[in-house]
């Protein structure tokens, strides 16, 4: 039997596993507690008592299925959504059953709960004449056209995440001899990328007009308090309408911060970059997640079908000589 209430269960997970066992990111934190609040208000509404007054059995997997489905059908999240959303309640799951033995049949039913597969898109990025649209866009007349043109530079050149943009401040930054970057990624890994020389000496300029100390962030907004996700998106966006008056293509594409971290790894592999130093310079994990590059670029599958050799042999269909092979074959 459970000596701890489902309320109590849930702050031990956020206080003592993601705060301090694990050390989270705010990220992480901030997707976690939206996941619960979504769950606690559908079980509420499921089970006819307020949130406080929900048990652990009151989560099972027949309601957490439920609720899965819930998120897609009504809400509209996607499949990769759901099982953002399924991996933290697994990982909450775990933490119970390590506090509460007698819970241990309950807890794997929820962690043994399968994810669901999904369709993997081709990811969109920007060609190059579309990303020279896209910097000359901002009026560089106005305070902000500056601030945003200096955005869309770095970003195009270094690919980094939208929060680690948002979140650089004047420390991060170290111009001159060497001129670079210093990003704090995902799972707190700490990262430099190197800039160019035009790309610094931007940056430059942008910090004598900004000002404020080494603790101010590099992109205030105008109010000079720090930019949210939603106006980073909002500013490409705006920008990207701007450019289509340029360049038409644009208005084919659904251009956002993470659209520009595609388009420097494009980049980066159309100039014949190594994938291994391009996961350094973006801050992957693994090498296997930079492939997605290799597969979105059809000039690097044209190049390699131009050095195919048709073979002599005349084309022919398979047969199969047998009922059962049949059979399979007409599966």
């Amino acid at each position: 039997m459970s000596t701890s209430t489902l309320p109590t269960l849930i702050q031990r997970f956020f206080t003592e596993r993601l705060c301090t066992q694990v050390n989270a990111s705010p990220n992480t934190i901030a997707g976690y507690r939206d996941t619960f609040r979504l769950l606690l208000n559908y079980a509420s509404k499921r089970c006819g008592r307020p949130p406080t007054k929900l048990t652990v059995q009151d989560l099972d997997n027949s309601l957490i299925g439920e609720f899965l489905g819930y998120i897609e059908t009504v809400r509209g999240n996607t499949a990769r959504s759901r099982n953002t959303r399924l991996a933290a309640i697994r990982s909450f799951f775990r933490f119970v059953a390590m506090l509460e033995p007698a819970m241990l049949h309950h807890c794997q039913q929820i962690a043994e709960m399968p994810s669901k597969r999904y369709v993997k898109r081709a990811i969109d990025f920007l060609e190059r004449h579309e990303i020279e649209a896209l910097i000359a866009a901002p009026d560089r007349s106005t305070w902000s056209g500056r601030r945003d043109h200096a955005i869309l530079v770095l970003a195009l050149q270094t690919g980094l995440r939208a929060s680690e943009l948002i979140g650089l401040r004047r420390s991060d930054i170290a111009l001159g001899s060497g001129a670079h970057i210093r990003c704090e990624g995902k799972g707190r890994k700490e990262r430099s990328t190197p800039l160019r020389r035009d790309t610094a000496k931007l940056l430059e300029a942008w910090l004598r007009e900004r000002g404020g100390d080494e603790a101010s962030e590099i992109f205030p907004s105008i109010r000079g308090t720090r930019l949210s996700r939603d106006a980073l998106e909002r500013i490409v966006s705006r920008h990207t309408l701007t450019a289509t008056r340029s360049c038409p293509s644009l208005t084919e594409k659904r251009v956002s911060p993470h659209v520009l971290r595609h388009s420097t790894a494009m980049e980066l592999l159309h100039h014949g970059v190594d994938q291994t130093v391009i996961a350094l310079w973006l801050g992957h994990e693994s090498v296997e997640t930079t492939q997605v590059y290799v597969h979105a670029d059809l000039r690097i599958k044209e190049k390699a079908l131009a050095r195919m050799v048709g073979p002599d042999a005349k084309p022919s269909r398979y047969r199969p000589g047998d009922k059962l092979l049949e059979f399979l074959e007409s599966l």
